[in-house]
């Protein structure tokens, strides 16, 4: 009996122990999701700022420079990827023929 008293307070102190590294764990883990979320978004804000500024420039481009008369820009870039298309079809095609 007199052993049970140093055992009950050893196990009063590691469970005061185990339950502060586990308060810390949760607050470290806390704070690193806290920091992940944070950063993450930066990031989709900047990607969707710059997917939008090369879009709308993209999109000005083929306005100016690629579309023909009464056609849009959606239509013209419908017509460009078919063209493309067609060009590598074309071109496998030729690469074929020289095997």
């Amino acid at each position: 009996m007199a052993n049970s008293k140093p055992e009950e307070t050893g196990k009063k102190i590691e469970e005061g122990v185990v339950g502060g590294y586990k308060k810390i764990e949760e607050s470290v883990v806390g704070g690193y999701k806290k920091i992940e979320e944070s950063v993450v978004g930066g990031y989709k804000k900047i990607e969707d700022g710059v997917v939008g500024g090369f879009t709308k420039i993209s999109d000005k481009f083929v306005d100016s420079f690629l579309t023909r008369d009464g056609e849009t820009v959606d239509e013209a870039k419908a017509r460009l990827a078919k063209e493309q298309a067609e060009r590598e079809k074309a071109g496998k095609n030729e690469a074929e023929k020289q095997v």
